[in-house]
C-alpha cells in the first residue's frame, strides 16, 4: 500500500512565489492544438512561453531556456525528430524536463516514440489515469486521448513506473498523484469544467516545467503546481457558467490567485 501525505499549502505558495520570482522560460514543443492555451497558462502564472519548433533551431534554444516540456499529441516525422534531439540536448545540459505522453496505447507508431522519449531521462512524466498505466504495463491506454480508468486506481502503476525510468511521474485526475517511486503526494479539488476546455490537461504538463525549473525540490515542486491548477479550476467553474466563460475565467484565476491564499 503506498503511503500518500497531502501537499501542505506552505509549499504550493512557496513555489508560486518561486516561478512568479524567477519568470523561467520555458520551452513548449507541443501539439498545434493546444499553443495559445499553453502560452497563456503560462504567462498567466508568471513564467514566460516560447514555442520554437523549427528544425533549424529548436536544439539550440534548449540552451537558453530554463525548462522544457514536450508534448506528442500532433506528432509527424520532422516534429518527432525535434522532440528526441531537444530532450537529449536537455538532459546533455541538466535542464529540466517533461514529458507529456498523450494517447499513450492508442498506436503503435505514436508508442513508439514514448518509450524512446522516456528511455532519454525525463524529470517529470505527466499522464492520465489511462496513460500512465499503458507506460507501466499495466493497461491497453484510453479513448483516444481521453482517460477511461481513475487516478485512484493508476497509483500503483504511477509508483512503479517512477521508479524504473527514476523520474517523477504525475497521473491527473479527480485527485491527482505525484511521486518519485518513495515519496508521494496527492492534489484532491478542482472542477470538472476543466475537462471541457481543449489544452488544460497540456498545458498543466508545460506549467509544470514552469514549476520544476525554478527550483531543485522537483518533486514537491510539481505537487505544489498540480495543487494550484486545482484551486484555480474551483474559482474558474464558480465564474462561469460554461467551457468557453470557464477558459477566460481560469487564466483569470491562474493569474490573480497569490501565494498567500494559499498559506489559510
Amino acid at each position: 500500500m503506498t503511503a500518500v501525505q497531502f501537499i501542505p499549502g506552505s509549499s504550493v505558495a512557496e513555489y508560486l512565489s518561486l516561478v512568479r520570482r524567477k519568470n523561467p522560460l520555458i520551452h513548449c514543443v507541443t501539439n498545434e492544438v493546444v499553443q495559445e492555451i499553453t502560452a497563456n497558462v503560462l504567462l498567466a502564472a508568471g513564467a514566460s512561453p516560447a514555442m520554437v519548433v523549427g528544425e533549424g533551431e529548436a536544439e539550440d534554444f534548449v540552451g537558453i531556456c530554463d525548462g522544457l516540456s514536450i508534448n506528442v499529441g500532433t506528432p509527424f516525422s520532422m516534429r518527432v525528430q525535434i522532440m528526441k534531439a531537444a530532450a537529449r540536448k536537455a538532459r546533455e545540459l541538466g535542464k529540466p524536463w517533461i514529458l507529456d505522453p498523450v494517447a499513450a496505447g492508442a498506436l503503435v507508431w505514436r508508442d513508439k516514440i514514448i518509450f524512446e522519449l522516456m528511455r532519454t531521462g525525463p524529470d517529470v512524466i505527466r499522464g492520465n489515469a489511462s496513460e500512465i498505466k499503458f507506460l507501466a504495463g499495466q493497461g491497453s491506454g484510453g479513448k483516444g486521448v481521453d482517460s477511461m480508468d481513475s487516478s485512484d486506481s493508476a497509483l500503483q502503476a504511477a509508483v512503479e513506473l517512477a521508479e524504473h525510468y527514476s523520474s517523477i511521474v504525475v497521473v491527473t485526475g479527480r485527485t491527482d498523484y505525484i511521486t518519485d517511486g518513495t515519496t508521494t503526494y496527492s492534489a484532491e479539488g478542482g472542477n470538472p469544467l476543466i475537462t471541457k476546455v481543449v489544452g488544460t490537461g497540456c498545458s498543466l504538463s508545460t506549467l509544470i516545467a514552469a514549476f520544476i525549473s525554478s527550483t531543485d525540490s522537483k518533486l514537491e515542486a510539481a505537487a505544489a503546481c498540480c495543487a494550484y491548477v486545482k484551486k484555480a479550476s474551483e474559482k474558474a467553474a464558480s465564474d462561469s457558467k460554461g467551457p468557453g466563460s470557464f477558459h477566460a475565467a481560469y487564466l483569470d484565476a491562474l493569474y490573480n490567485l497569490k501565494p498567500e491564499d494559499f498559506n489559510a
